[in-house]
């Protein structure tokens, strides 16, 4: 088993100048509670974390217990390195500055503290997605308009999964890693560098009980593919669909694919379903990262201009040629 661990790497980067020892401070820190947040969700029933909290997020949506635990770890843990200025969560209504008797610091957090939350009572992979970004040097305090950057702005951007094992990717805009975590003595160890995504796929991931709701493109794509190899496609296709982005989108950094979680028409007035800052941007810089793209039908998801915290957007990622059509077709309406 290779020894390349986790803090082996991250003090690499800062040795070849691709990251300062703040960031190096911050990402391990952020693993550290991911390995806390994994030895919970381990334990589920046996530790009474499984069910509903009897609350809501901001988007309104019922928060389960683990949502909460994680949500809480992640910010303990960060709050008092000096490593950060503020954090902000899609689990939290406003950011969070860090307090004013710790030392503040040049990086803005932004996460999910636990995507997939439908899953955690089915014992079904979770995972933890997180975003990095500089703070403006202009600011003198830290504010919401701070987070608003597009996501080319990202210093670092990764997830962690919590599954049959516990693994943590990462990109700091050198291409991806991946770790595996070794439970028996807790450090996350590299399992895999430079992870490329196939331009070409035969698989496709969407939730496929909204279809009579998508928009004209995103229903011909899902056509032509179910057509298989007597369609305009010429060949067969397999859905997948675990409703779990991390889960969804791990898969596809493993052996390609596509994912899409479009508009629709049951909230017009809503330009996806998806949290721009705390899913959109991390995942789709993961995936460029690796050679494939992502955009919401239109452009580039990197590129759009957050107006505010909780915005939505409308995604398609992964294998780039299978994103490239697929954008297209939106073009053509």
């Amino acid at each position: 088993m290779s020894s390349h661990t986790l803090t082996r790497y991250l003090i690499e980067q800062q040795r070849e100048g691709r990251i300062d020892a703040p960031l190096q401070q911050l990402i391990d820190t952020v693993a550290n509670a991911c390995k806390g947040i994994s030895q919970a969700v381990s334990q589920g029933a046996l530790s009474d974390v499984l069910g509903s909290a009897g609350s809501e997020n901001v988007q309104g949506e019922v928060q389960k217990k683990l949502d909460i635990i994680a949500n809480e770890a992640l910010i303990e843990a960060n709050a008092w390195g000096g490593h950060l200025s503020a954090m902000a969560s899609e689990e939290m209504d406003h950011i969070l500055p860090v307090p004013r008797h710790y030392p503040q610091g040049p990086y803005l957090l932004l996460f999910d503290p636990l995507d997939g939350s439908s899953n955690i009572d089915v014992n079904v992979s979770i995972g933890t997605i997180f975003s990095v970004l500089r703070r403006p040097e202009s600011s003198e305090e830290p504010s919401e308009q701070d987070f608003l950057q597009p996501g080319r702005n990202q210093i670092a951007a990764g997830y962690c999964v919590y599954g049959p094992q516990t693994m943590l990717v990462l990109t700091f805009g050198h291409g991806v890693v991946m770790f595996t975590l070794d439970s028996t003595v807790g450090t996350f160890v590299l399992t895999q560098d430079n992870v490329r995504i196939a331009t070409d796929t035969r698989e496709f991931a969407i939730n496929m009980s909204n279809m009579r709701h998508w928009a004209d493109p995103v229903r011909r794509y899902i056509d032509e593919c179910l057509q298989g190899q007597e369609g305009p496609r010429g060949k067969d296709f397999n859905m997948r669909w675990i409703a779990s982005m991390v889960a969804d989108v791990h898969r596809i950094l493993v052996r390609g694919g596509v994912f899409m979680y479009p508009w629709d028409k049951r909230e017009p007035g809503k330009a996806g379903k998806l949290r721009l800052m705390y899913e959109a941007n991390p995942m789709s810089w993961l995936i460029e990262q690796a050679g494939g793209a992502a955009t919401n039908g239109q452009q580039r998801i990197l590129d759009i201009q957050p107006e505010q915290l909780h915005q939505r957007v409308s995604v398609i990622l992964g294998s780039r040629h299978e994103v490239e059509r697929l954008t297209q077709y939106h073009s053509e309406v």
